[in-house]
């Protein structure tokens, strides 16, 4: 600051040295012998171009200070508030984990007091044992009694899991058994219901002797030898199959989530940690042959695959670039967030955002930008308004060509999940202020209008399907004067459809005062039989009038 008012100083002291300089110059004048070409005017002009060519570069330098201090004021501000949120998710964190805590000690304290009130009710059994000592209570000694203890803590967990599973208790049975088939099949008949019975699966894992060695037991099939990957996009059961395989193992992270190092590290061994890499190394080469785009941000194939090495901590035999190009895959999927911070690829994000927005996925650009606080680098509403420009672009060079009303109807489709995916991430992320959705949901009307408009006119375009007639419907009055050898026939409809009376009756004989038929059509045979009762069930339909 002392440097910037010393150089103002100087510079307006600039005036009066130029006046100095005039005078010793005029004095040199009146010295002078010969005429010299310079003339004083050429010297004052040229001093004044450097004085004020100093004075602009001055000034713009103090405009660039100013411009770097509002810039770190600001940046300052942000890196505070950061530091508020996450130190408030820490602090919210830490309560949420002490409130589980209580609740478990909480648990554990009413099933030893309910244990203990039984052990006293029980009737007493005198069996000549010591006096003075309760009755039916045999004498252990001390290290007994601690082994007592110790199974006591040990059961505890499973006996919480098995009170609090209510919703599904033949989870708890299937987990006890390892049957992985049985829970696969399990859930796949309850899938209706996966909201609830996915809070209890992590509760029924408990009472598994190994929870961890379960779930793997449960990825096999996976990847069906008879089904290729092409086929098995399309297959539903296999598509069931990897969805249940993935929430297995977030389920398991859950379990794990709750418990401390030491149940972490017996549930998760050496020997499971060494079976899940085995099972990684076989999955990974099978995920070169996937299509980022083919998968659109939705692949279970890479969720899995990632799913695997976040829930057995097994990231670290794995490069970084390598996880990070695989999440493209998953970007759509709604615990992307999560998975990439359990695997450690937050410092690797603005990368894998930048593939998303060259790839012309800006809503899930915006969504991971979000998620990892980098809305300042990558700002939400031009990349939005780029990605309603790419969909506006993609569907006008087939609404210009003479093009097929199916080729027309699936870029209006298209267009219209566009602008429905990008009024929901808008309205997600609360940008109306800065994002207006009121022309977007107005251009949705339209769409879905002209939609309807277009299935309405095709509808009516179609042939219309054969009704029977009328004398196959409810009930009429006996006929008994038509002549046997007569041809008999039903009144053919008209040019407007045709609608069932409830008593039609029988026109027999062809006269003048009925209509003559109808597209050079012969008239209908019916035998006596067939014509002395109406609604006998016998059934055909009048031709079709265009």
């Amino acid at each position: 600051m002392e440097d910037t008012k010393s150089v103002a100083t100087l510079m307006d002291s600039t005036t009066s040295k130029i006046e100095q300089l005039q005078r010793a110059f005029a004095e040199l004048e009146s010295h002078r012998a010969v005429t010299l070409n310079l003339k004083w005017k050429q010297l004052e002009e040229h001093f004044h171009g450097l004085e004020k060519s100093l004075k602009r570069r001055f000034h713009e330098l103090e405009d660039q200070e100013k411009k770097f201090k509002k810039k770190t004021t600001e940046a300052r501000a942000i890196l505070e508030r950061q530091e508020a949120a996450v130190v408030a998710k820490e602090q919210a964190s830490l309560e949420r984990l002490q409130e589980k805590r209580d609740a478990a000690l909480f648990v554990i304290a009413n099933v030893r007091e309910k244990h203990r009130k039984v052990s006293s009710e029980e009737p007493a059994i005198v069996s000549g044992g010591v006096q003075g000592s309760p009755a039916g209570m045999e004498e252990k000694p001390p290290d007994a009694m601690a082994a007592e203890s110790n199974s006591e803590e040990t059961n505890g967990p499973s006996e919480i899991g098995n009170l609090e599973v209510k919703s599904y208790p033949e989870l708890i049975k299937l987990c006890e058994e390892m049957d992985s088939q049985g829970l696969h099949k399990f859930i796949s008949d309850n899938r209706k219901n996966l909201a609830a019975m996915r809070e209890d699966i992590p509760l029924a894992l408990r009472a598994s002797r190994s929870p961890a060695c379960l779930v793997l037991d449960s990825l096999e099939g996976f990847y069906c030898k008879e089904v290729s990957n092409l086929d098995g996009k399309k297959d539903a059961n296999l598509l069931g199959l990897r969805r249940t395989c993935i929430m297995l193992m977030e389920c398991l992270s859950i379990l794990l989530a709750n418990l401390d190092l030491v149940s972490v590290s017996n549930v998760i061994s050496e020997d499971i940690k060494n079976k899940a890499k085995t099972i990684a190394e076989e999955w990974k080469p099978k995920l070169d042959a996937l299509d980022i785009d083919a998968s659109n941000g939705n692949s279970l194939e890479a969720h899995a695959f990632l799913q695997l090495l976040a829930t057995f901590n097994i990231t670290s035999d794995f490069a970084e670039e390598e996880l990070s190009r695989l999440i493209p895959m998953v970007s759509r999927r709604r615990q992307t967030a999560d998975l990439c911070r359990s695997l450690g690829l937050s410092e690797n994000m603005p990368g894998v955002i930048e593939v998303l927005v060259n790839s012309g996925r800006q809503i899930d650009a915006v969504n991971l930008a979000f998620a990892f606080d980098l809305t300042e680098k990558f700002s939400p509403v031009p990349l939005l308004k780029s990605y309603l420009r790419d969909a506006t672009k993609a569907a006008s060079p087939v609404k210009n060509v003479n093009s097929s009303p199916t080729a027309e109807n699936e870029v209006n489709e298209r267009e219209l999940t566009a602008l429905k995916a990008l009024i929901k991430c808008i309205e997600e992320h609360k940008l109306e202020q800065q994002y207006p959705v009121d022309p977007l949901q107005k251009r949705v009307v339209h769409l879905e209008k002209t939609k309807a408009d277009k299935k309405r006119v095709n509808e009516a375009a179609k042939p219309q399907p054969k009704r029977p007639r009328a004398n196959c419907v409810g009930y009429g009055p006996r006929v008994t004067n038509v002549p046997a050898d007569k041809n008999s026939y039903a009144r053919v409809g008209d040019r407007y459809p045709q609608y069932v009376y409830e008593r039609p009756y029988i026109y027999h004989g062809l006269t003048d005062n009925h209509c003559p038929q109808i597209l050079g059509s012969a008239p209908y045979n019916l035998s006596p039989n067939q014509c002395n009762y109406f609604g006998n069930g016998y059934q055909y339909q009048a031709p079709y009038l265009h």
